[in-house]
Parts: structure tokens; C-alpha cells; sequence
């Protein structure tokens, strides 16, 4: 009885880490669309979610990030205890913890005005800022750690023998990686990609966090089975 009483608040603790996977990234999502489609002066077409952090309302992209980012970290500890016992992948929730710090170094690290943003500023950054660059290498983990970290999941679901959930994964990785590279070609100015920088960086990242979030729910529902066989 005690046995099960304790794989039972387990399994509890291990599903609402699991939760947090499930929640945090249509927090994200929905808070970057309400933001930038009420800033003034902010094009979501053509200028970065992380511009958002820039003025006196920055804050609120500033805590979207960080938020989410601490999520994440949740998320990615609720995988490392499902995936463990049965001899799953370590290196998908490193992957994805990494996601997450990298979004909570992108809120405390505001990056530089690019594409316009704000009204009266270059294109391109003249001068870059300390804090730029390091906001731009905290947003590495989140746009190449998380690719990769569904072609990792996608080779541990053909193990299992789960062919569809292999293909989707690797059908996200490739296409976040694939608009992520359309949003860079953007961003650095390349004729007849300036205008959609904005909206290939927010497929990217729709593209990757979708799939985040169907991954949580796969396990959710399989912790929360177990939690009933358990009882």
C-alpha cells in the first residue's frame, strides 16, 4: 500500500512538470500575438518577437519570455522522469531544458533595434550592444536546440515503433529550422524576404512549440493512465 501511495504522488508531481510543457507554449504563442498586434509602430510582419522587448511595455515580452522559459525547465524535468525508467532519450529533455534557458537569458537580455524598430532606428544595428549579442546567444538554443531536439525524439519514437509521431517530429524539426533560416535571410536584409522576417520567425517558433506542446500531452496521457493502474 505505501509502495503504491508513493509511485502514485510520483507520478502526480511528474505529471504536473508535465503540465507545464502542455501550457507554456500557447502562453507564449498567444501573449506574442496580443503584443504585437496592439504595439505601436510594431509590424509583426516584418520586425522580431524579441523587438517587443524594446521601450516602456518591453517588460511584458521581457516576463513572456522568462515565464515560458521557466516552464520549460519544468517540462524538461517531467521528461527526464517519464523517459528514464523506460530507457528513453537523455539528450531530448536536455535539449529542451536548454530551450528554456536560453528564452529566460533572451528576457533578461534585451536585444538591439533591427528592421526599423523602433520608429527612427537603422535596419541593421550600427553598434552592437553587450546585451544584444548576448540575447541573440541565448536565442541559439531555442532556434537550433529545439530542431534538434525533435530529430532526437524522432529516432526514439522509431525505436518504440511509433512511426507517426517519428514523422511528425521530424517534419517539425525540419520545418522550424527551414523558416527559422527564412526569418535570418530577413532580418539581414535579403531582397524579397525583409517584408515575412516577422512571420518566418513566428512559423518557426509555432512550428516547434506546437509540436512541444502534442509532445506533452502524449506523455501526460500516458503518466495519468499509469497513475490510474497505480491506484
Amino acid at each position: 500500500m505505501a509502495t503504491t501511495k508513493t509511485m502514485n504522488k510520483r507520478l502526480f508531481q511528474v505529471a504536473h512538470l508535465l503540465t507545464c510543457g502542455a501550457i507554456a507554449p500557447a502562453f507564449f504563442i498567444i501573449v506574442f500575438l496580443i503584443e504585437g498586434g496592439t504595439r505601436a509602430g510594431y509590424n509583426p510582419l516584418r520586425q522580431p518577437i524579441s523587438s517587443l522587448s524594446i521601450g516602456e511595455l518591453g517588460w511584458m515580452q521581457s516576463a513572456n519570455f522568462i515565464i515560458t522559459g521557466l516552464l520549460l525547465l519544468a517540462f524538461a524535468f517531467g521528461l527526464r522522469f517519464t523517459l528514464q525508467p523506460a530507457g528513453g532519450t537523455n539528450w531530448g529533455p536536455l535539449l529542451i531544458g536548454l530551450v528554456g534557458i536560453g528564452l529566460i537569458g533572451a528576457g533578461i537580455y534585451t536585444t538591439d533595434p533591427l528592421n526599423g524598430y523602433p520608429a527612427g532606428t537603422p535596419l541593421m544595428p550600427v553598434v552592437r550592444s553587450s546585451h544584444g549579442r548576448l540575447h541573440d546567444l541565448f536565442g541559439l538554443p531555442v532556434f537550433l536546440g529545439l530542431p534538434a531536439a525533435c530529430l532526437i525524439f524522432c529516432k526514439d519514437f522509431l525505436r518504440q515503433g511509433k512511426r507517426g509521431w517519428a514523422i511528425y517530429s521530424a517534419l517539425s524539426g525540419a520545418g522550424m529550422f527551414a523558416a527559422f533560416v527564412l526569418a535570418g535571410l530577413g532580418f539581414r536584409q535579403t531582397p524579397g524576404f525583409v517584408d515575412f522576417a516577422g512571420v518566418f520567425q513566428r512559423l518557426s517558433l509555432i512550428i516547434g512549440l506546437t509540436w512541444m506542446t502534442l509532445l506533452a500531452a502524449h506523455y501526460l496521457h500516458n503518466t495519468t493512465r499509469n497513475t490510474g493502474k497505480a491506484g
